[in-house]
């Protein structure tokens, strides 16, 4: 990662025991709302971030619905419980079905991020469509303190994270 070097350690490594412990926790059936919770921790830990939602989106609906939330701050949750696609990073990255990616928060300009999305204090943060095979089942973002840019490598395995959770929705 951009600034935290060898926080993952060895990139083969770090995306082999990534996905076994997603894939671990999702072997036994669908992925639950416990269950997704304990995949967000892991992704969260592994990444060294603070803040992580899980988006779903049902068939037809058009929205997506927060499902596993870490470190959101309570006055926020009900402004990330539904999103619609396209607004907000987490609806362009459902919307463009690739990743969207903010350096720092507190200071972007880009109009990718909402502006409620400050009140999270954090700083470098990405959401990543979970697709499975070419079919969207959700959205994954994760945030940290600092400012942080997503590397090719970070954002390939953070993809390989979502396709895992999609593929148990």
């Amino acid at each position: 990662m951009t600034g935290d070097k060898g926080s993952m350690g060895d990139r083969a490594g770090a995306e082999c025991d990534l996905a076994d412990k997603i894939e671990g926790l999702l072997a036994p059936e669908e992925a639950a709302g416990s269950t997704l919770q304990a995949v967000l921790e892991v992704v969260l830990n592994a990444f060294d971030c603070q803040v992580g939602t899980i988006h779903t989106l049902a068939p037809g609906a058009g929205v997506l619905e927060l499902r596993a939330h870490t470190g959101v701050p309570e006055p926020l949750l009900e402004r990330v419980r539904l999103i619609p696609m396209g607004k907000g990073m987490a609806g362009l990255a459902a919307e463009r079905r690739e990743p969207v990616s903010v350096c720092n928060l507190q200071t972007d300009q880009s109009g990718a991020a909402k502006a409620g999305a400050r009140a999270t204090g954090m700083e470098g943060c990405i959401s990543v469509p979970m697709l499975d095979g070419d079919t969207l089942r959700g959205v994954l973002g994760i945030a940290k303190a600092t400012a942080h840019d997503f590397t090719e490598a970070e954002t390939r395995l953070l993809m390989q994270a979502g396709s895992l959770i999609a593929g148990k929705l």
